[in-house]
Protein backbone atom coordinates (compact mmCIF):
# COMPACT_ATOMS: atom_id res chain seq x y z
CA UNK A 1 0.00 0.00 0.00
CA UNK A 2 1.50 3.43 -0.90
CA UNK A 3 1.53 6.36 0.84
CA UNK A 4 -1.63 8.29 -1.70
CA UNK A 5 -3.59 5.16 -0.25
CA UNK A 6 -3.11 5.03 3.05
CA UNK A 7 -3.75 8.51 3.28
CA UNK A 8 -6.94 8.02 1.59
CA UNK A 9 -7.81 5.08 3.47
CA UNK A 10 -8.08 7.33 6.75
CA UNK A 11 -9.74 9.76 5.26
CA UNK A 12 -12.46 6.85 3.96
CA UNK A 13 -12.39 5.71 7.64
CA UNK A 14 -13.41 8.78 8.96
CA UNK A 15 -15.63 10.35 6.35
CA UNK A 16 -17.74 7.35 7.16
CA UNK A 17 -17.71 7.95 11.05
CA UNK A 18 -18.55 10.88 10.63
CA UNK A 19 -21.57 10.94 7.94
CA UNK A 20 -22.57 8.09 9.71
CA UNK A 21 -23.19 9.87 12.63
CA UNK A 22 -24.12 13.11 10.85
CA UNK A 23 -27.50 11.18 11.63
CA UNK A 24 -27.99 11.53 14.92
CA UNK A 25 -29.29 14.82 13.88
CA UNK A 26 -32.45 13.38 12.63
CA UNK A 27 -32.54 11.67 15.75
CA UNK A 28 -32.37 14.31 17.78
CA UNK A 29 -34.92 16.50 15.61
CA UNK A 30 -37.07 13.85 16.12
CA UNK A 31 -36.87 13.56 20.04
CA UNK A 32 -37.23 17.55 20.45
CA UNK A 33 -40.21 17.11 18.16
CA UNK A 34 -41.72 14.35 19.96
CA UNK A 35 -41.16 15.88 23.70
CA UNK A 36 -42.45 19.03 22.72
CA UNK A 37 -45.58 17.93 21.67
CA UNK A 38 -45.86 15.31 24.57
CA UNK A 39 -45.40 18.48 27.17
CA UNK A 40 -47.47 21.20 25.76
CA UNK A 41 -50.29 18.98 24.03
CA UNK A 42 -50.31 16.05 26.43
CA UNK A 43 -48.67 17.27 29.53
CA UNK A 44 -46.65 14.82 29.99
CA UNK A 45 -42.78 15.48 29.75
CA UNK A 46 -40.17 13.02 29.72
CA UNK A 47 -37.88 12.85 32.41
CA UNK A 48 -34.68 11.44 30.48
CA UNK A 49 -35.32 13.74 27.29
CA UNK A 50 -32.72 16.19 28.33
CA UNK A 51 -30.02 13.75 29.27
CA UNK A 52 -30.65 12.03 26.17
CA UNK A 53 -30.24 15.19 24.02
CA UNK A 54 -27.06 15.93 25.98
CA UNK A 55 -25.66 12.47 24.81
CA UNK A 56 -26.63 12.49 21.52
CA UNK A 57 -25.08 16.30 21.20
CA UNK A 58 -21.93 15.35 22.54
CA UNK A 59 -21.62 12.00 20.80
CA UNK A 60 -22.39 14.06 17.02
CA UNK A 61 -19.93 16.56 18.12
CA UNK A 62 -17.28 14.24 19.35
CA UNK A 63 -17.95 11.88 16.16
CA UNK A 64 -17.17 14.59 13.85
CA UNK A 65 -13.80 15.67 15.03
CA UNK A 66 -12.22 13.05 13.07
CA UNK A 67 -14.65 13.88 9.60
CA UNK A 68 -13.80 17.50 10.13
CA UNK A 69 -9.99 17.35 10.49
CA UNK A 70 -9.61 14.80 7.25
CA UNK A 71 -11.30 17.26 5.19
CA UNK A 72 -9.38 20.25 6.77
CA UNK A 73 -12.36 21.99 8.16
CA UNK A 74 -10.98 23.48 11.58
CA UNK A 75 -10.87 27.02 12.25
CA UNK A 76 -7.12 28.67 11.89
CA UNK A 77 -5.90 31.55 12.37
CA UNK A 78 -4.91 32.29 8.68
CA UNK A 79 -3.26 35.57 9.35
CA UNK A 80 0.13 34.38 7.96
CA UNK A 81 -0.45 30.83 7.46
CA UNK A 82 -2.09 31.03 3.61
CA UNK A 83 0.67 33.35 2.39
CA UNK A 84 3.30 30.22 3.48
CA UNK A 85 4.26 27.79 0.92
CA UNK A 86 3.51 24.31 1.28
CA UNK A 87 6.31 23.09 2.82
CA UNK A 88 6.53 25.97 5.47
CA UNK A 89 3.10 25.09 6.15
CA UNK A 90 3.50 21.45 6.15
CA UNK A 91 6.77 22.22 8.52
CA UNK A 92 4.41 24.23 11.01
CA UNK A 93 1.51 21.88 10.72
CA UNK A 94 4.12 18.83 11.57
CA UNK A 95 5.66 20.84 14.92
CA UNK A 96 1.81 21.58 16.36
CA UNK A 97 1.07 18.04 15.71
CA UNK A 98 3.99 16.72 17.33
CA UNK A 99 3.77 19.34 20.46
CA UNK A 100 -0.10 19.72 20.97
CA UNK A 101 -2.05 17.32 18.60
CA UNK A 102 -0.59 14.30 20.09
CA UNK A 103 -0.03 14.47 23.62
CA UNK A 104 -3.15 16.19 23.96
CA UNK A 105 -5.44 13.19 22.17
CA UNK A 106 -3.51 10.64 23.15
CA UNK A 107 -4.04 11.70 27.10
CA UNK A 108 -7.92 12.51 26.22
CA UNK A 109 -8.33 9.09 24.72
CA UNK A 110 -6.88 7.49 27.65
CA UNK A 111 -8.24 9.20 30.14
CA UNK A 112 -11.36 8.80 28.01
CA UNK A 113 -11.01 4.44 28.62
CA UNK A 114 -10.15 4.80 32.30
CA UNK A 115 -13.65 6.90 32.91
CA UNK A 116 -15.37 4.69 30.63
CA UNK A 117 -14.42 1.40 32.65
CA UNK A 118 -15.20 3.13 36.19
CA UNK A 119 -18.46 3.60 34.72
CA UNK A 120 -19.02 0.90 32.99
CA UNK A 121 -17.86 -1.17 36.60
CA UNK A 122 -21.00 0.42 38.49
CA UNK A 123 -23.43 0.25 35.35
CA UNK A 124 -23.56 4.45 35.89
CA UNK A 125 -26.95 5.67 35.44
CA UNK A 126 -28.46 9.21 35.16
CA UNK A 127 -29.68 10.97 38.04
CA UNK A 128 -33.79 11.59 37.81
CA UNK A 129 -36.74 10.09 37.85
CA UNK A 130 -36.23 7.86 34.98
CA UNK A 131 -32.50 6.84 34.62
CA UNK A 132 -30.62 5.94 31.53
CA UNK A 133 -27.34 4.07 31.10
CA UNK A 134 -24.40 6.44 31.03
CA UNK A 135 -21.90 4.40 30.48
CA UNK A 136 -22.35 3.76 26.56
CA UNK A 137 -22.15 7.72 25.90
CA UNK A 138 -18.49 7.71 27.85
CA UNK A 139 -17.64 5.34 25.18
CA UNK A 140 -17.55 7.67 22.77
CA UNK A 141 -14.69 10.10 24.57
CA UNK A 142 -12.21 7.09 24.10
CA UNK A 143 -13.69 5.98 20.29
CA UNK A 144 -13.51 9.05 19.06
CA UNK A 145 -10.25 10.12 20.70
CA UNK A 146 -8.93 6.81 18.94
CA UNK A 147 -10.29 7.79 15.80
CA UNK A 148 -9.31 11.27 15.53
CA UNK A 149 -5.58 10.24 16.49
CA UNK A 150 -5.85 8.15 13.12
CA UNK A 151 -7.03 10.85 11.63
CA UNK A 152 -4.27 13.32 12.88
CA UNK A 153 -1.38 10.37 11.97
CA UNK A 154 -2.38 10.60 8.80
CA UNK A 155 -2.24 14.03 9.09
CA UNK A 156 1.53 14.09 10.12
CA UNK A 157 2.16 11.77 7.32
CA UNK A 158 0.68 14.00 4.96
CA UNK A 159 2.67 16.85 6.02
CA UNK A 160 5.97 14.73 6.11
CA UNK A 161 5.19 13.92 2.59
CA UNK A 162 4.71 17.74 1.37
CA UNK A 163 8.26 18.37 3.48
CA UNK A 164 9.71 16.15 0.80
CA UNK A 165 8.24 17.06 -2.13
CA UNK A 166 7.42 20.47 -1.50
CA UNK A 167 3.49 20.03 -2.55
CA UNK A 168 0.33 18.92 -0.80
CA UNK A 169 -1.16 15.36 -1.60
CA UNK A 170 -4.75 15.58 -2.74
CA UNK A 171 -7.25 15.24 -0.17
CA UNK A 172 -9.92 11.86 -1.10
CA UNK A 173 -12.51 14.70 -1.47
CA UNK A 174 -9.95 16.42 -4.12
CA UNK A 175 -9.11 13.03 -5.81
CA UNK A 176 -12.75 12.57 -5.96
CA UNK A 177 -13.32 15.56 -7.69
CA UNK A 178 -10.63 15.46 -10.03
CA UNK A 179 -11.44 11.99 -11.33
CA UNK A 180 -15.26 13.55 -12.16
CA UNK A 181 -13.41 16.12 -14.42
CA UNK A 182 -11.26 13.65 -15.92
CA UNK A 183 -13.91 11.68 -16.37
CA UNK A 184 -16.22 14.92 -17.98
CA UNK A 185 -13.02 15.92 -19.84
CA UNK A 186 -11.95 12.44 -21.17
CA UNK A 187 -15.12 12.55 -23.63
CA UNK A 188 -14.47 15.87 -25.10
CA UNK A 189 -13.22 16.78 -28.70
CA UNK A 190 -12.84 20.22 -28.23
CA UNK A 191 -10.49 20.32 -25.42
CA UNK A 192 -6.87 19.62 -25.91
CA UNK A 193 -4.41 17.99 -23.18
CA UNK A 194 -2.53 20.28 -22.25
CA UNK A 195 -6.11 22.26 -20.82
CA UNK A 196 -7.15 18.73 -19.78
CA UNK A 197 -4.08 18.88 -17.42
CA UNK A 198 -4.95 21.73 -16.18
CA UNK A 199 -8.51 21.61 -15.72
CA UNK A 200 -7.42 18.61 -13.77
CA UNK A 201 -4.75 19.95 -11.12
CA UNK A 202 -6.97 23.12 -11.32
CA UNK A 203 -9.52 20.52 -9.62
CA UNK A 204 -6.90 18.86 -7.30
CA UNK A 205 -6.08 22.70 -5.97
CA UNK A 206 -3.53 23.53 -3.50
CA UNK A 207 -4.23 23.38 0.68
CA UNK A 208 -4.06 27.22 2.33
Amino acid sequence: MNVQRLLHTADSISTWVGKAFAWLIVVLMLLVCAEVFKRYALNAPTAWIFDANNMLYGTLFMMGGAYTLAHDGHVRGDFLYGSMKPRTQASLDLVLYVLFFLPGIAALTWAGWTYFNDSWAIHEQTFNADPIPLYPFKFVIPLAGAIVLMQGIAEMIRCAVCIRTGAWTPRLKDAEESDVVAQQLAGSEFVDEEAKRLAIEKSIGMKG
